[in-house]
């Protein structure tokens, strides 16, 4: 198995693909609500992530704008799962993203090598022209163009799906 990645990997592996980002260090926020303050310090769109899996055990992040509602009973005819989605386990998110919960983030797809997990971008989440992202922990918020958060993905060797999985 390989290294899980840090925080200073991602930002090395945005710097090597020319993306441009601005992080901002704060305190640990592990719920959307716990951040609400930073909001007017840190523009652009930000995020919620889900971390499933369905009947087959095939994994998805389902990355949302942060108040949006995903129908859990539902998503799964809109992502492709097998069957209904229930929560992936912790000990998963970290053997595939690199992540703990409350810093799970789209960016976590760096520590995805074996491809175990789909990443399902939220179609009004994108038409945001920044999303604000942790970087791989919660004591950080990364701002990184919609365009680039795509191309990054897709360097990391994951197709992202651009959906509409919110009510």
């Amino acid at each position: 198995m390989t290294e899980t990645k840090t925080a200073d990997d991602l930002f090395a592996f945005l710097d090597e693909l020319g993306i441009t980002y601005d992080n901002r260090e704060h305190r640990a926020v592990f719920t959307v609500a716990e951040g609400d303050d930073l909001r007017a310090e840190i523009p652009g769109g930000h995020t919620k992530n889900l971390f499933v899996k369905d009947k087959k055990s095939r994994y998805f992040l389902l990355t949302v704008e942060e108040y949006a509602t995903v129908d859990l009973k539902q998503v799964h005819n809109l992502i492709g799962a097998s069957g209904r989605v229930s929560f992936g386990k912790p000990d998963a998110m970290m053997d595939y993203l690199g992540v703990e919960p409350g810093s799970v983030t789209a960016l976590g797809a760096i520590n995805d090598t074996a491809h175990q997990v789909t990443f399902i971008l939220d179609a009004d989440l994108m038409e945001n022209e920044i999303i604000n992202c942790h970087p791989l922990r919660n004591t950080a918020t990364t701002s990184i163009g919609r365009d680039d958060l795509l191309r990054f993905i897709r360097a990391t060797g994951h197709e992202p799906l651009v959906l509409k999985v919110t009510a």
